[in-house]
């Protein structure tokens, strides 16, 4: 019997002040408290809340017949333990049900997989700890900041003892081959790897309130119906997607939550599919194939790669110089510090100063605070500039 693998981001960055050229020296706190918290609840109110609450309804009518994912950023949940503990609550009754799988991710939704086996590692142990701090659970499945995969990504997160890892079914790894089974890691074949359906992923996630759309409206019993029409030896669906699809991105006025909440009717009543999580899909299906992923892919834009962070000259120069500290940071182990490095990781920091302005331009600038790459890079070199003088003086 086929099944569906939802599975959904949670995560919320600590947004940089503006931070001038003056501050450095005199200025040694860099967060906007008044941005993180008003988003916070701005999207607790429209997204996390009700969404968790519509889960929470299905799984009480159904039970165990519907099966969800969530990873959950350390970020996040610092800010739901400052702004949002509502919104921790209710993760909370999600998980006591049973039907909810929490998966291991880096804590503050870092890009360390491609710069430190050692700082990554780090940081997955902090994760799994919050994690078990939270919800009493320890992880077996790894999801990496925004599906970012190698095969030597892979091969890291097998040794961590991981069963299994999420990424995307980006079509020029695939090729001729379909997203819709379990595959395994090239170097570790004990790790096994589930790829996302972007194509189905994505009508709901980017296309569920475009008119413009030559599918629109999106119904719960068409889409069914192109669930039907995938090839019956094809097991699982993986519909990944940011969580903030529902309520954030699609606003409720769009139908958002009453798709959501009809889905599992029509899947029961018009399919055979069932819903499981990532550990029930790998525990139940057998890897059809390596899968051979040389270069990093993740799940973002058209391109499927890393350009979204890195790969332009301020991207690559603000990445480079923090990383370039990770030795005086750990010789340190400074409390203060540490927890400043950990925020000043977070992927978002990187994807403001993306220049590609083109297809994907608009998903670029969503909750974006700054008016243009160079003003994010400025802000955040003049925070790392003040960050790098008080290393000097813990060091003397």
């Amino acid at each position: 019997m086929r099944t569906i693998c939802f599975y959904f981001q949670v995560h919320q960055p600590f947004r940089l002040k503006r931070y001038k050229f003056f501050n450095i020296g005199n200025d040694h706190y860099y967060y906007n408290d008044f941005e993180n918290r008003n988003i916070m609840r701005k999207v607790a109110e429209k997204c996390y809340l009700p969404a968790n609450q519509t889960f929470l309804d299905i799984i009480n009518e159904y039970g165990d017949k519907v099966k969800i994912a969530f990873s959950i950023s350390g970020t996040a949940f610092d800010q739901f333990e400052l702004y949002a503990p509502d919104v921790l609550e209710s993760f909370k009754r999600l998980v006591d049900t049973g039907c909810v799988e929490i998966l291991s991710e880096t804590y503050s939704h870092s890009l360390s997989a491609l710069k430190s086996k050692e700082e990554f590692i780090r940081q997955v142990n902090l994760h799994k700890e919050k994690v078990k701090k939270h919800f009493g659970v320890t992880p077996q499945v790894f999801r990496n900041t925004e599906l970012i995969y190698s095969d030597y990504i892979g091969e890291m997160v097998a040794d961590m003892g991981y069963k299994a890892i999420l990424t995307e079914g980006a079509k020029h790894i695939l090729g001729w081959k379909s997203p819709n089974y379990v595959y395994c890691n090239a170097i570790n074949p004990k790790l096994k790897v589930l790829l996302k359906n972007f194509k189905l992923s994505d009508d709901i996630a980017f296309r569920f309130s475009n008119q413009a759309w030559d599918q629109f409206p999106l119904t719960t019993e068409k889409f069914v119906s192109w669930l039907n029409a995938i090839d019956p030896r094809e097991e699982t669906i993986n519909l990944f997607m940011d969580y903030e699809t529902f309520g954030e991105h699609q606003w409720k006025e769009t139908g958002i939550f009453k798709f959501l909440r009809a889905l599992p009717n029509a899947v029961f009543k018009y399919s055979n599919y069932t819903f499981s999580t990532p550990t029930e899909v790998i525990a139940n299906t057998v890897p059809v194939a390596a899968i051979h992923v040389e270069h990093p892919i993740s799940w973002a834009d058209e391109e499927r790669d890393l350009t979204a962070w890195l790969g332009n000259e301020l991207q690559d120069d603000a990445f480079n110089k923090l990383y370039a500290l990770e030795e005086q940071v750990k010789k340190l182990n400074n409390p203060d510090i540490l927890k400043d490095w950990l925020y000043l990781q977070t992927s978002d920091h990187f994807y403001y100063m993306c220049t590609k302005w083109f297809s994907d331009g608009d998903v670029h600038k969503y909750f974006n605070p700054y008016d243009s790459p160079y003003e994010a890079y400025v802000n955040f070199m003049n925070v790392l500039n003040d960050f790098m003088l008080r290393l000097r003086e813990f060091s003397r």
